[in-house]
């Protein structure tokens, strides 16, 4: 465990974006299940996705990691939309990767035989209900012996049918279906049957399966999804984009009063975690705010940080998914902030933040063992009036390892800890 002190202090200086994990994921599945010789570039090997790559590999793609971009010589597909592979059974060490087990759970009922998936942290207890109660209605192995951690082994194949998922709980398991259904034996539908949350990661993948030669029909405002069967899939050369959930931390950090050129974003996005800029913009411009979260949780802690030091006052709503990421980020960001000098309560599902003119720090935090609550906390150091302590900082090595490399780059004193 590695614990860092912070001394106050603001930072300057050029940063560049580091690529976009949600679309890494994405582009490496898709490589890893076309025919043929794909480069997938601007890679950061984050403990995420290399589960995913560990995960392709397992499935039978042949992945030979470069400095910042992947070749991936992809598994193929053959006429019936059956994948070639001679594996009769694989493990997947999904790490603490919510992506990589609910997007690999359907595509590995692709191949013959069982897969298993592992896993440690919270990842065993994050839902996988939409799954099991499709596996069980198809008669299909769904069997999990350890949901403390994650131990889950699945068999398939899925028929192609009309499914119907909520969308309120989570639209990886909505991508990990799209993933999976256009290789089917037969047409196949996804009805999303409550309102969509967090729909720009949906427009994420459907903008990766473009590139990719895939086509799926959506309907009704995104309501519904109808995926044609027997689809292949190309080989291609895909540069990754610079992340919003990443840039999320350093637009903050400007907007608390720090320097930053920040280098490596598209203007023109479909990351739903660009929404960072309208947030922060309504930060700025009203002092009486009420903003919905329920569309960008991953950039909620950093922009509850910025609201604790906005004059007046914010709600910011609609946050139950917050309490199933890698901790429950509502009430560790609730903890944290308050433990440095926030004003900062939950009601419900609602952060309600009252704007303070600095924090006092002076307080050793938690990380909750969470990268993006790690983050948060580091940019708020820059705010603080006396240094603070963060414990388990590691943990960034999850989305963002050379954050703490790059923070000190900008300016900010760090110094290691070693608590009894």
């Amino acid at each position: 465990m590695t614990h860092l002190q912070l001394e106050p202090g603001k930072i300057a200086g050029t940063v560049t974006v580091p690529p976009s994990k949600s679309l890494a994921h994405r582009a490496i599945i898709c490589a890893g299940l076309a025919d043929g010789h794909s480069t997938v570039r601007n890679i950061q090997y984050s403990d995420d996705i290399k589960a995913t790559i560990q995960g392709l590999r397992a499935m039978g793609a042949e992945i030979t990691e470069e400095r910042d971009s992947v070749i991936i010589d992809g598994i193929g597909l053959n006429g019936r939309g059956s994948i070639q592979a001679d594996h009769s059974s694989r493990t997947i060490d999904c790490n603490e990767s919510g992506s990589t087990l609910r997007f690999l759970v359907p595509v590995a009922t692709l191949f013959e035989g069982k897969t298993r998936f592992v896993g440690r942290g919270k990842l065993g207890k994050r839902p996988l209900t939409p799954f099991e109660d499709l596996f069980n209605s198809q008669g299909l192995l769904f069997a999990t012996t350890n949901t403390d951690t994650l131990d889950l082994t699945v068999e398939g194949p899925l028929a192609p049918e009309a499914v119907e998922l909520r969308g309120d709980i989570s639209s990886q398991f909505i991508t990990g279906l799209l993933m999976t259904l256009p290789f089917l034996d037969g047409d196949s539908a996804i009805k999303v049957t409550t309102p969509l949350e967090s729909k720009g990661y949906i427009d994420l993948t459907l903008d990766v399966f473009k590139a990719f030669g895939l086509t799926i029909h959506v309907e009704e405002d995104g309501q519904l999804y109808n995926i044609p069967g027997n689809q292949s899939i190309k080989a291609v050369d895909y540069t990754v984009e610079g992340d919003y959930s990443q840039a999320a931390f350093f637009l903050s950090a400007n907007a608390l009063g720090n320097t930053l050129d920040i280098s490596g974003l598209n203007e023109q996005s479909l990351q739903g975690d660009k929404a960072i800029l309208s947030i922060l913009d309504t930060l700025k411009q009203d002092t009486h705010r009420v903003i919905d979260g329920s569309q960008c949780p991953d950039i909620i802690p950093v922009a509850a940080l910025v609201a604790s030091l906005s004059e007046g006052s914010t709600r910011i709503e609609n946050l139950e998914r917050l309490r199933i990421k890698e901790s429950d980020r509502l009430e560790a960001t609730q903890r944290e902030l308050e433990a440095i000098g926030a004003d900062i309560q939950i009601e419900g599902n609602d952060l309600v933040i009252q704007g303070v003119s600095s924090l006092k720090g002076g307080a050793t935090v938690w990380s909750h063992k969470d990268h993006r609550m790690a983050m948060m906390l580091a940019i708020a150091s820059t705010r603080c009036e006396e240094p603070i302590i963060i414990k388990d900082t590691e943990c960034v090595a999850k989305s963002y390892p050379d954050f703490w490399d790059v923070f000190k780059t900008l300016g900010g004193t760090i110094n290691e800890r070693h608590l009894g």
